[in-house]
């Protein structure tokens, strides 16, 4: 219980203890916010402020605000001419300019070039497909109000994809498969269409469509380990080429609700921490903090600000193969559960170029920068 004065309140805290704690504070804005974040309710406002123990503290704390704001990717794509949106599209949809078209094509072709080396193959998946699929891989039970409602075709429902992962098991299931072809590794920008609430979205950080730099490997269980391993080597060359140096990994375990048995989990779990000790890194461990499906990597990169954004992620999956039957034949002539990883190494393209704006506050490096050189014309008596 949080009390002061005649005010009184439930809150988890921390609080100091007095008023008289705080020696530097600074009010910073005001917005709208919906009770309990329901648009059917009413509008309240919202203060925002921080305080600080010294005021040396504070002046430090509001420069690097002053900075963040002028790096603002929402400001620097209006600026550059790099992106925009508009509301007779809809909210959250994102239409590049030829500017930032550029910048996102060389990152493009770097991904593809860079998977194809190491053994991906690209493939490429339809936008839409039937509602029974979503039904089968447990989207749309688990998570329909963050999809888009379907749509009659025919007579048949169909859904505007929020992932690629079915897809990609469709493709794999076309044929039986033998254990000497594994690991598969397919590849896939692909975009992807999730319902978010108007009062979230925020520029290219939070969108309502977007491009998945995804992929997903079928593999068995003793190649595993090595599989994560090449993932998280491939995820921090890619950062590093790009600029990022400073990592935070979590290793999220076993949640209440999860596909799969606990054995599956340990071990699985056991496999994703030899891993990250191989490649000898630090890491935190978030108890209970996995998808229901599996256990799994979340690399945050830090910009030259030293705020976190999210990075690659690195996730087993006990759950779509057990749905779809994903099968591969085994040396002993038997049928055996595949083991399927879901990638990225940089998450989706418009939160990866958000973070990257920022980051380089518009000044990209000369081989990621749209404009490379500008032609200036002068006169005879210009004087220069």
């Amino acid at each position: 219980i949080y009390r002061q004065g005649s005010f009184t309140d439930l809150c988890k805290g921390p609080h100091v203890g007095s008023t008289g704690e705080i020696k530097a504070f600074k009010l910073l804005s005001i917005a709208g916010a919906y009770w309990r974040g329901d648009e059917h309710r009413p509008m309240l406002q919202r203060i925002y402020g921080v305080a600080f123990e010294t005021k040396e503290g504070l002046e430090h704390h509001l420069e690097k605000l002053a900075e963040a704001a002028k790096r603002d990717h929402r400001k620097l794509g209006k600026e550059l001419d790099l992106f925009s949106f508009h509301e007779e599209a809809g909210p959250g949809l994102v239409h590049w300019h030829p500017k930032g078209a550029v910048v996102r094509r060389i990152i493009e072709d770097f991904w593809i070039e860079e998977h194809t080396k190491r053994g991906y193959e690209i493939v490429y998946t339809p936008h839409i497909a039937k509602l029974d699929l979503w039904k089968t891989s447990g989207h749309w039970e688990l998570y329909h109000e963050n999809l888009y409602p379907p749509m009659d075709v025919e007579g048949q429902e169909y859904l505007i994809k929020p992932m690629n992962c079915p897809a990609h098991i469709l493709m794999y299931k076309t044929r039986l498969r033998s254990y000497r072809e594994l690991p598969i590794r397919w590849a896939e920008l692909g975009t992807v269409y999730r319902f978010e609430r108007s009062g979230v979205l925020h520029g290219l950080t939070r969108v309502r469509g977007f491009t998945q730099d995804d992929a997903h490997i079928f593999c068995r269980s003793d190649q595993l380990e090595d599989e994560v391993v090449g993932v998280m080597e491939f995820a921090f060359f890619m950062m590093r080429t790009f600029g990022f140096e400073e990592y935070e990994i979590v290793l999220a375990t076993r949640p209440e609700k999860y596909a799969g048995t606990v054995e599956m989990w340990e071990e699985a779990t056991e496999t994703l921490e030899r891993a990250l000790k191989r490649l000898g890194l630090r890491y935190q461990i978030d108890p209970g903090g996995g998808v229901f499906y599996g256990p799994k990597i979340d690399t945050k990169l830090q910009d030259a600000l030293g705020r976190a954004w999210q990075g690659p992620t690195n996730q087993v999956d006990f759950n779509l193969p057990q749905r779809f039957e994903v099968n591969y034949v085994g040396a002993d002539g038997v049928e055996h559960p595949v083991v399927m990883v879901h990638r990225t190494v940089l998450g989706s393209m418009e939160r990866f170029l958000g973070c990257l704006i920022e980051h380089y506050g518009g000044a990209f490096p000369v081989w990621l920068a749209p404009v490379q050189a500008v032609v200036i014309p002068i006169r005879a008596n210009s004087g220069l």
